[in-house]
């Protein structure tokens, strides 16, 4: 099967339209241990992109390949295998508000093949020390800031064991401090654990810290894709006017959204 789809993840000429067409012949790949940042404006098809990859969405054309098949035809019994090795981080963490951090990284423990009841507070304890919260343990999501809310749901991905995590705008809306811990959290990831991992994102700064490749999405169509260096250089109109736009939002103050109340206790992270 490697063989044969010799990339971890591959878009083959895949279109989709909703009431505009949203992905025009749209083509790249992913190997196994990279990281791909998506990017481009709001409304282009990155987070349609990652719908893809997960089987949520069907292309109107062209074949979808995940962990080395093509997932195109598949039923869901054979997506919930592939969703075994690739997870997903939502930008809203998807958690369980009425768990415990702790419950909701065990609800994603007890759905393993291999699950030992025995160990899980040990597991428990080595993912929320992993991802740098470990004092967040007891507490509630609700009680939590976004920041700390997407490193719990990075904690529960990893409790699969995946091969694969996407991850859907992981430092949007969180402050300087709590965008620095994501980042370097999803590098250490790459490096130790040796992740392939897909992000959509907006922070170019984050894009140059995690992607090996970059894949521009503009107007239904992928206008770059390649090191993140030569997004730079490349002569795209649109490109440059993102770029230069980037430029803008950071010299003007508390222009970037971030999600105010950095503090000293769990709650205000």
């Amino acid at each position: 099967m490697a063989e044969e789809y010799p990339h971890y993840i591959e878009f083959r000429h895949v279109y989709k339209t909703f009431d505009r067409p949203i992905l025009v012949d749209t083509n790249f790949y992913i190997d196994s241990g990279q990281t791909v940042a998506i990017i481009g404006r709001s409304g282009v098809g990155k987070s349609v992109s990652l719908g893809h990859i997960m089987g949520f969405l069907k292309p109107d054309k062209g074949r979808v390949i995940v962990a080395h098949e093509d997932i195109t035809d598949f039923g869901e019994e054979e997506l919930n295998r592939i969703r075994r090795k690739v997870t997903m981080v939502f930008q809203n963490g998807a958690l369980f508000d009425s768990l415990t951090v702790a419950e909701n990284i065990l609800f994603s423990l007890e759905l393993r093949d291999d699950y030992n009841a025995e160990n899980r507070d040990d597991v428990v304890d080595g993912l929320l020390k992993m991802v740098g919260i470990s004092e967040a343990k007891d507490e509630y999501p609700a009680d939590l800031s976004t920041g700390y809310r997407r490193a719990i749901a990075i904690a529960r991905a990893l409790a699969a064991e995946p091969q694969c995590i996407l991850y859907d705008e992981p430092t949007t809306m969180v402050d300087p401090i709590m965008s620095d811990h994501l980042t370097l959290l999803m590098l250490r990831l790459k490096k130790q654990l040796r992740l392939t991992s897909v992000v959509v994102t907006h922070d170019l700064d984050l894009m140059h810290r995690v992607a090996d490749s970059v894949v521009f999405l503009n107007k239904g169509q992928i206008a770059y894709f390649g090191p993140p260096a030569g997004l730079y250089e490349s002569d795209n109109p649109d490109i440059q006017e993102f770029l230069e736009l980037d430029k803008v939002i950071r010299a003007v103050p508390g222009a970037s959204g971030f999600q105010s109340g950095f503090g000293g206790s769990v709650k205000e992270l």
